[in-house]
């Protein structure tokens, strides 16, 4: 078994909640580090926007891929 089929496997043991709190915990991770790292706060509005943009376009192609 490669690595991708393990992850897969232990993923779909989770439910909703599950994936719900792995979120908010990288969520609070990443405003852990935002808070440690200045310069990354220092960032104009639209480069937090581009990223949430380009994170978000091969999850959507995927959702609505026929």
């Amino acid at each position: 078994m490669d690595f991708k089929n393990f992850l897969d496997s232990k993923i779909k043991k989770l439910n909703c909640a599950d994936i719900q709190l792995i979120k908010l915990s990288v969520f609070g991770f990443t405003l852990f580090v935002a808070k440690l790292w200045e310069p990354l706060l220092s960032l104009a509005w639209y480069w937090y926007f581009i990223i949430f943009v380009l994170a978000g376009i091969r999850p959507m192609l995927k959702i609505f891929k026929k």
